[in-house]
């Protein structure tokens, strides 16, 4: 053995990686584990494998990996966590715009789905019950919003808002689309009534 190179005593080739000189090493450490002199010799012929590369990396003949170059970098990055998206909005509108529960959601559309078919489906000559149902919508859509805040005055201004843009829009819609209205007998009033109902539920769960 003594007549052998570092190489040959590891069981590697002079073109070994260093990862194949490691495990060599590890292996061979572990077979003689008893044999002090054996574990000498091979601890010495590893110390002059890394001499001689050591030697060839300054002769510019062999690249060292970058793990053994930079251990640094093996350590753990830091985890990264994803930034919450930038609301680029105005201040003022991120004040009135909420982000609604189901409850938000859900109670509203119960309620004003109910006065819709009170609205669509109650028979009477003169549509006396349209101002009922509207003055309950109203009613409801100041309840929704004022849960939200307790902020009375800013939910009855809300709500008239809505009732003026619903009457608006539904008067809007409605006109262009009598005929339709009329082969589903459906009056304009009642279809304006139905979509202001709509614009007060998208304001008492949107808005705060």
């Amino acid at each position: 053995m003594s007549d052998q190179n570092p190489y040959e005593k590891l069981g590697v080739t002079e073109d070994a990686s260093f990862d194949e000189i490691q495990e060599a090493k590890k292996r061979i450490m572990q077979q003689y584990r008893g044999d002090q002199k054996v574990l000498d010799t091979m601890e010495a012929a590893y110390d002059a494998i890394i001499m001689d590369r050591l030697r060839m990396r300054q002769e510019g003949k062999i690249k060292v990996p970058e793990r053994i170059r930079f251990p640094e970098r093996l350590s753990q990055a830091p985890p990264s966590f994803p930034q919450p998206p930038v609301n680029n909005s105005p201040a003022w509108l991120q004040r009135m715009l909420d982000t609604p529960t189901r409850g938000d959601l859900l109670w509203p559309a119960v309620s004003f789905l109910l006065l819709g078919g009170m609205t669509a489906f109650y028979r009477a000559p003169d549509n006396s019950l349209l101002p009922l149902t509207l003055a309950l919508g109203f009613g409801c859509s100041i309840y929704f919003i004022n849960r939200k805040e307790r902020q009375f005055g800013r939910a009855v201004l809300l709500s008239l808002v809505g009732l003026l843009a619903g009457l608006g829009l539904g008067t809007l819609l409605g006109n262009p689309l009598d005929a339709q209205l009329d082969s589903i007998s459906l009056e304009t009033e009642k279809f304006t009534t139905l979509v202001t109902f709509v614009v007060f539920w998208l304001i008492s769960s949107f808005l705060r």
